[in-house]
């Protein structure tokens, strides 16, 4: 039975009536006419509309990920750790104030997701609590796994790594640690064919908050390390200037054979191409040499991050059919992370970029896209004004076709990217304000001068095309559908 609290006002306010709130409501409200949102006022949108809404507690969003179950769809979404004025949330569910951590949502009907178990996290405000990071294995998949288990592996705040049995999604149970006494974590990678999983880990003994330990967690119940990695500088015992963060990677598998890296999140961006091979089975001591060896290549951007590096594969390039090898180039999307709000005049624009690999020791940028600050005056807003966040999904409904990409305040953003050398934008949805969501500050004249925003964090889309964002600023979850021209373009009827 639905819990009276998941039928949040926030959700009555965003949907309204149903289906009066369409197609042409939406598309209807444009984007300049509004400098900063207030409650009450309609979601603005082109192409794109609200499906169905869960305030998911009003805790900070971060990392949806849409895992199958059978014939259901359900949420796992990672929170940041709690608010100033809110550290410890009550779930209604048990009655409890608890940590931000993980919330479990059954979105198998996206219009009324049902919220069915919330797991807390660290001890903690923002980045420094909750359980930010979630990803998920199916037992019968992994090679020495539970075949009637569903695994979960999410960060435990900053300071390690967990595994959750969530077969049944609403009494997850907890399988194991994987490793503890960290300094930092973020966005991990599980590779659920082989076991084997990337974390993002600050080992006290490394000269940076963020690094890769990888493990084999073929058996989710037994972790055996293999290696640690990171950047030339950073390992224990170096000298000198330390490179930038890690903050994320993706694997494509012992067949492709390759991880791409991205450190940095808005500057100093740096993305590598790694042998995954080499990565694995080379000497596994953190010599300079010994992080180099698996290096194939490596693309520098001193004034933009690397906050994900998004590998996008072989795209035909219908301009260059003719030319060699019929066009076909090896494309990587890099999305970069706006960090300060208001625009503070302490970072370059985060945007997008897409990178033409295909001589993979010289990747180079080919194209960028952006969202103009003036269609919205997104600066005056209130909040952070730039990229954030792509979807990961490689299922076929937008895979080469459609990219959606948050904004913070400017919302999530669809891009047609089957010509990466000339992104478009064919669609946006910039949700509305409630009462739950927080204000974001700025010192002015030495005073805090603070203006409430939504702040689209992270998106992530399933096979059926639904598309899910996570706020920030305690809003909840998104569950929106492209419609008009950038359905189309995905190929959606």
């Amino acid at each position: 039975m639905r819990h009276p609290s998941s039928i949040s006002s926030s959700r009555r306010l965003l949907l309204g009536a149903g289906a009066v709130i369409g197609v042409t409501a939406l598309t209807a409200v444009p984007a300049l006419s509004q400098q900063q949102q207030r409650v009450g006022a309609p979601p603005e949108a082109k192409n794109m509309r609200l499906v169905g809404h869960h305030d998911l507690q009003a805790r900070s969003g971060y990392q949806p990920v849409i895992h199958r179950h059978g014939d259901r769809y359900i949420a796992y979404v990672g929170h940041h750790g709690g608010t100033g004025a809110v550290a410890k949330p009550v779930n209604p569910m048990t009655g409890n104030a608890e940590n931000n951590g993980t919330s479990i949502i059954d979105v198998t009907d996206p219009k009324n997701p049902k919220y069915l178990a919330h797991v807390p996290g660290d001890e903690g405000l923002g980045e420094s609590g909750g359980a930010q990071m979630v990803r998920l294995c199916d037992g019968k998949t992994l090679p020495k796994g539970d075949p009637n288990a569903v695994y979960m592996l999410r960060v435990f705040g900053n300071k390690g790594h967990e595994i959750w049995n969530v077969a049944d999604p609403a009494a997850p149970k907890k399988v194991s640690t994987i490793s503890t006494g960290l300094v930092n974590t973020h966005k991990n990678w599980w590779e659920c064919d082989t076991g084997i999983a990337y974390l993002v880990s600050g080992l006290k003994e490394w000269r940076t908050r963020r690094m890769t330990e990888i493990f084999d967690l073929s058996d989710p119940a037994k972790p055996v390390k293999i290696r640690d990695f990171g950047l030339v500088g950073q390992e224990p015992g170096s000298t000198g200037t330390v490179p930038t963060d890690l903050h994320g990677m993706i694997s494509l598998g012992p067949k492709e054979n390759r991880v791409i890296f991205a450190y940095g999140t808005n500057r100093g961006g740096i993305v590598q191409i790694v042998d995954r091979q080499k990565l694995l089975t080379g000497p596994k001591e953190p010599t300079p040499e010994n992080l180099r060896a698996p290096v194939i290549g490596q693309l520098e951007m001193p004034l933009n991050g690397a906050h994900s590096a998004i590998p996008l594969g072989k795209m035909k390039i219908a301009e260059f059919s003719k030319d060699m090898a019929g066009g076909t180039r090896d494309i990587i999307m890099i999305v970069n992370e706006s960090l300060a709000n208001e625009c503070e005049a302490r970072e370059t624009r985060q945007m997008v970029f897409f990178v033409d690999a295909t001589v993979e020791s010289r990747p180079t940028v080919v194209s960028n896209f952006n969202v103009p600050e003036a269609s919205g005056n997104f600066c005056s807003r209130g909040g952070r004004f730039g990229a954030h966040s792509a979807n990961e999904s490689t299922a076929p409904v937008f895979h080469q076709k459609v990219a959606l990409v948050t904004w913070f305040n400017a919302g999530v953003r669809a891009v047609d990217i089957r010509d990466p050398y000339s992104p478009k934008e064919i669609g946006y949805f910039i949700p509305s304000i409630t009462e739950a969501t927080t204000q974001r500050c700025i010192k002015v004249d030495g005073k805090d001068r603070c203006k409430i925003a939504i702040q689209s964090n992270n998106v992530e889309t399933d096979d059926r095309g639904y598309i899910y964002v996570a706020d920030r600023a305690n809003t909840g979850l998104h569950i929106l559908e492209l419609t008009g021209d950038a359905r189309s373009v995905a190929g959606l009827k």
